[in-house]
């Protein structure tokens, strides 16, 4: 297989290569989150991040709202309770453009955090301690209030090489555009940061392709 691909249909700009994929950045690491340190304080904010990321928003304003989280000082569980559904509203949601599911997504965050403190002392790690293997530890996480299959992936799949039991399935999406390249994903140990980068660089190019396919479709 080469090295060099050029998504099928697309213009030559977005020609890439094996080697720009593998140093593809991780979300986690774009927002200064280090997973690495597999602390409670770093994977709350993955995990924030992630219910963010979840919702049908563009990623750019699950960032932006993220990062109002993080510049008024509400990355644990108890900060975000001590704020309540009102701040979190306005000014959080307010000033980060996560305008059109605010009220929702805030209620979404209060409960996940009761239930995060009520079930498990507050404690992400203790979640993955607890869970029997990587079905459960996907189950633990879905039964929090108003995360689905989405979030959990975009949440674990960042953690496969630091979680023994983080272990989730691509996404389509990524399954699709490594299929676009010609990609053979199965060549890949999916517990390694290399797998976990060349993820993060696939999603990334099937949002692109999605992007110009809808504009060459509104030109045509």
């Amino acid at each position: 297989m080469s090295s060099r691909f050029k998504p099928v249909g697309s213009p030559r700009h977005m020609a890439i290569t094996l080697a720009k994929l593998k140093q593809s950045a991780l979300y986690s690491e774009e927002l200064g989150i280090a997973l690495s340190r597999n602390t409670d304080g770093e994977l709350f904010k993955w995990f924030l991040a992630s219910v963010l990321f979840g919702a049908r928003i563009t990623e750019t304003i699950a960032k932006h709202t993220y990062q109002t989280f993080a510049r008024y000082g509400l990355l644990t569980p108890d900060e975000i309770l001590d704020a309540g559904w009102d701040f979190l509203v306005n000014p959080i949601m307010a000033e980060g453009g996560y305008v059109r599911y605010d009220g929702k997504t805030s209620t979404t965050l209060l409960l996940i955090c009761e239930t995060l403190n009520a079930e498990y002392g507050g404690s992400l790690l203790l979640l993955h301690e607890m869970a029997s293997g990587s079905r459960d530890l996907e189950a633990r996480l879905d039964r929090f209030y108003g995360v689905g299959p989405v979030t959990v992936n975009i949440f674990l799949r960042e953690l496969r090489p630091f979680w023994k039991k983080s272990n989730p399935e691509p996404l389509p999406a990524v399954i699709e555009a490594a299929t676009i390249l010609g990609l053979d994903l199965s060549r890949y140990n999916r517990k390694a940061i290399t797998f976990t980068r060349i993820e993060a660089g696939l999603i990334r190019l099937r949002k692109e392709i999605n992007k110009q396919q809808q504009e060459t479709a509104t030109h045509a």
